[in-house]
């Protein structure tokens, strides 16, 4: 197989860095592209893989990073256009047969899906400099490709930025836009040293700032930092997921921040899909400690599947498969099993409810009346939990222990009746898991903001995200309910002003009524234990 270098023309003359690896031979063979801000360097090995198995394989560096000329933008619409035009460009090469599967992982799975759900009006309004000669509808026809491999995807600035429920995503975002935001390059442990030099610099406000003090210790400014918190255009590529026909893989893991985006994606897509939810977090890495079962050879799994997408062997469904954590066993869940609200006999799952308050159900321990204080917010860097009431700074309930082991695979809820006495409230719900000698494990988590007259009771549903967990026999759920979750989410004020621009905080004395509140499982009914790959590749 032979490596090159070669720059990619888009159609405003910008020539994208791109690495190409070809297998060995002369015949034309089917092409994969990774488009990606993080440099292509680190995909050498993934793009030798890829060749090995008789397939072009291409890493791009995206505009204004690395070794790609021109200004980075994150999320902006020139995505689409750049990799609307290396895919076109792709299918001109003599090494092409014309079949193109686009793939990545966080903002790389951004790319792709932009490519791969680009239509005639946005390629044109991306495309808008292209000057004259370019012909766009070619560039619309010839850039879709004919499949799409999304992995963690990261799906905009407002997915990223924001919960689905409403709280600002705090920690991951200074992280990343330290790491990468308005530079060429990347430097991965630099909030990491602007942290060491001053530990309270999330605690700055406001949010909106925040970059200012950031570049103090960066040696560089953040000019970019105000437009991620000013962007809430959340879901278009969600959106735009039922008009799409080409077949979909959505990779993620039930540790991973932006799961609920990858399932999202999977449930609306509008061609062949699959889902793979894995133990994993962003990185798609398991934990060390996983035995060898745990672990799915993600690279032959994606070469199987791509090989199937582009000979039209998928059935034309919407399936898939979740990971219950290390056990090594995996269930298959068709496209509705893992919502909430399914109904047999779509959903092999039975909602088990875990009502507040009762011996049989998650018992109250302290915290029915709490403060949530955002001078002293709850953490969320720390699993401890106080170990008395006299200064409740949440509401702590625990089960008795599991009679039996239990299997998790689906979507798990709580409803709360709840009050606070303040405009805004948020509204944090942890679920861990407490083994028999006490060792907790993380096991969901979820977060809304609810605004709404003070003292005014109220019902609220708090999404803890998709579970795909074995239980065993003795494990305890401990359920915390809190006001904050910080530093990984903003600190709401109290105050009713938006928290990214509010400098003045004020604690809000909350309430939980255990009385009709409940936690909501999805408990596994008819095992299907599968095999990953040939569920995927069905």
């Amino acid at each position: 197989m032979t490596t090159r270098t070669v720059h990619v023309p888009t159609p405003d003359g910008t020539a994208l860095a791109t690495d190409v690896c070809l297998p060995d031979g002369t015949r034309p063979v089917p092409a994969v592209l990774i488009r990606t801000p993080y440099g292509r360097d680190a995909h050498r090995a993934e793009l030798r893989g890829w060749a090995a198995h008789g397939f072009a394989a291409l890493a791009q560096d995206v505009r204004g990073r690395h070794g790609s000329p021109g200004e980075w933008h994150p999320y902006r619409g020139h995505e689409t256009v750049d990799g609307a035009a290396t895919v076109a460009w792709m299918r001109a090469q003599e090494w092409s047969n014309g079949e193109v599967v686009v793939a990545g992982a966080s903002y790389a799975a951004y790319c792709a899906l932009a490519t791969a759900l680009a239509s005639r009006d946005t390629v044109g309004d991306a495309a808008c400099g292209a000057g004259p000669g370019a012909d766009l509808d070619d560039l619309h026809r010839d850039g879709v490709p004919d499949a799409v491999i999304a992995a963690v995807p990261a799906l905009g600035l407002a997915e990223t930025a924001r919960e689905p429920g409403g709280p600002e995503r705090l920690w991951a975002r200074a992280g990343w836009w330290a790491a990468h935001g308005d530079r060429r390059d990347s430097d991965p442990d630099a909030l990491a040293r602007a942290l060491a030099d001053d530990p309270r610099l999330l605690e700055h406000l406001p949010v909106a700032r925040l970059a200012e003090r950031l570049a103090e210790g960066l040696g560089r400014e953040l000019p970019s930092w105000p437009r991620l918190w000013a962007d809430r255009g959340r879901g278009r590529l969600v959106a735009l997921g039922p008009t799409a026909r080409l077949p979909l893989l959505a990779v993620g893991g039930t540790r991973d921040p932006f799961a609920e985006d990858t399932v999202a994606l999977w449930r609306g897509w509008g061609g062949p899909s699959r889902l793979l939810l894995g133990p994993w977090g962003h990185r798609l890495t398991a934990d060390p400690a996983a035995p060898p079962r745990a672990r799915v050879n993600l690279g032959a799994l994606y070469v199987r599947w791509a090989r199937a997408a582009l000979a039209g062997r998928l059935e034309p469904t919407r399936h898939g498969v979740i990971a219950l954590g290390d056990s090594g066993r995996w269930h298959s869940t068709p496209g509705a099993a893992i919502t909430p609200d399914a109904t047999p006999p779509d959903r092999p799952e039975t909602e088990c409810r875990w009502p507040f308050g009762s011996p049989t159900g998650l018992r109250l321990l302290h915290g029915a009346e709490f403060s949530a204080d955002p001078g002293r917010p709850v953490r969320s860097d720390d699993l401890a939990v106080p170990a008395d009431g006299d200064r409740a700074d949440r509401c702590l309930l625990l089960s008795p222990p599991l009679p039996r082991p239990l299997d998790l695979a689906g979507a798990a809820v709580a409803r709360i009746n709840v009050t606070a006495d303040t405009p805004s409230a948020d509204w944090a719900v942890r679920l861990t898991a407490l083994d028999p000698s006490g060792h907790a494990d993380p096991l969901a988590f979820g977060i809304v903001r609810r605004t709404g007259p003070p003292g005014e009771a109220a019902d609220i549903t708090v999404p803890l995200g998709t579970l795909g967990r074995r239980l065993p026999a003795g494990t305890r759920l401990r359920a915390e309910i809190a006001g904050h979750h910080f530093p990984a989410h903003a600190r709401n004020p109290h105050t009713g002003e938006d928290p990214v621009t509010a400098t003045r905080l004020a604690p809000s004395r909350r309430t939980v009524n255990p009385r009709g509140s409940a936690l909501h499982l999805p408990v596994v009914a008819r095992r299907r234990y599968v095999e990953p790959a040939p569920e995927i590749c069905r």
